[in-house]
């Protein structure tokens, strides 16, 4: 796979792969921020009840908060939801936001999306941005409402429009991807990831650069694609570690590097990426940039077989056929035993090692 495959990929595995996802990172990101609560002078929790028992939304809201998290008081998810649903009853937005949420996840009240959807719209229709995501999600899957991807779009644009970086990286994939209620308009896809890269949005970084290595919706430009890749690679985004381990290959965009491609290529095959996995066999197979070892070379073709299919799995099995001929049967226990051990790393694993 050369180094356009990950930009080759988007418009078929982002879209539906990453919101597919995307809702339940999102109901974690609003109530953990919701949990530094907004009157953070008040610490004493009785005077926040008194305020609270008064009828002042804001306070509710910060109540709510500290049943949620346990913070000086016992954790208490139904007691939140009490205070968040008095806030949220009086149109506080960040309170119809995570009783939308609660709903969502089944926290102190049963799992109901029709209830979310409805908080959600509420706060969504006030301008909150976190909301009009929320509810874009819950559009795009046919959570709590039917399905309707137009309608996702909708509050997928307004939540960018306010500078939502995940709601940007998903309108820049459906237009990369030409589905899902837009049209396919490269131009339109590398608007909104750059926005969203600007932020830091690993993903979103990954597909710019991906776009800039095939010059889709921007000039072709090798040394920017690499730019954008080590931004998200630095994250540790696996796909983007492995672009990147391509380009210092093959000299595309960087300086011609076997040393500083093993290195990254290492990284996304630690953390189970096939192609990663396949070409770091290549280069131990090789001795490029590394010593020559043919046990690590059949470890890691082992490990990409074990994670393909069709095509990919013909290739690497039969890649792997070939090198057990040159290898002693003491050699190929070992790797098989090695490679029935390995287990995948997370990147703040593999970052304690740098």
């Amino acid at each position: 796979m050369g180094l356009s495959s990950v930009a080759a990929s988007t418009g078929e595995r982002y879209p539906p792969l990453r919101m597919r996802t995307l809702g339940q990172s999102l109901l974690v990101a609003v109530l953990l921020a919701v949990g530094m609560g907004t009157l953070a002078a008040q610490t004493d929790v009785e005077a926040l009840r008194a305020k609270a028992e008064q009828g002042e939304a804001e306070a509710q809201s910060s109540l709510g908060s500290r049943y949620l998290f346990g913070e000086g008081v016992a954790e208490d998810f139904a007691e939140a939801v009490k205070w968040y649903r008095m806030a949220a009853e009086q149109g506080h937005a960040r309170g119809q936001v995570v009783l939308g949420s609660m709903y969502a996840r089944g926290q102190g009240v049963p799992e109901n999306f029709a209830e979310a959807v409805k908080w959600y719209r509420m706060a969504a229709q006030q301008g909150d941005a976190e909301a009009q995501l929320l509810l874009a999600v819950m559009y795009y899957k046919g959570e709590g409402v039917p399905q309707d991807y137009g309608e996702a779009v909708k509050w997928y644009r307004k939540a960018a429009e306010q500078g939502r970086a995940s709601a940007q990286f998903v309108l820049g994939a459906m237009y990369t991807s030409g589905r899902l209620g837009v049209p396919l308009d490269y131009a339109e896809a590398a608007k909104w990831h750059r926005k969203a890269a600007e932020q830091g949005h690993a993903e979103a970084q990954l597909l710019l650069g991906g776009l800039y290595l095939l010059g889709r919706g921007v000039p072709q430009d090798f040394t920017e694609a690499a730019q954008w890749l080590r931004l998200a690679a630095e994250q540790g985004q696996a796909d983007a570690q492995y672009n990147l381990g391509l380009a210092y290959n093959e000299g595309a965009g960087v300086p011609q590097d076997y040393g500083e491609a093993a290195t990254w290529l290492q990284m996304a095959a630690e953390q189970g990426q096939a192609d990663a996995q396949y070409n770091l066999a290549l280069i131990h197979h090789e001795g490029r940039g590394i010593p020559t070892d043919y046990v690590q070379a059949y470890i890691w073709l082992s490990l990409a077989a074990s994670r393909s299919e069709g095509d990919d799995l013909a290739r690497f099995t039969k890649s792997r056929e070939r090198l057990a001929q040159q290898m002693t049967p003491a050699q190929i226990a070992e790797a098989q035993r090695l490679a029935r051990e390995w287990k995948p790393k997370t990147w703040d694993e593999l970052k304690q090692g740098l």
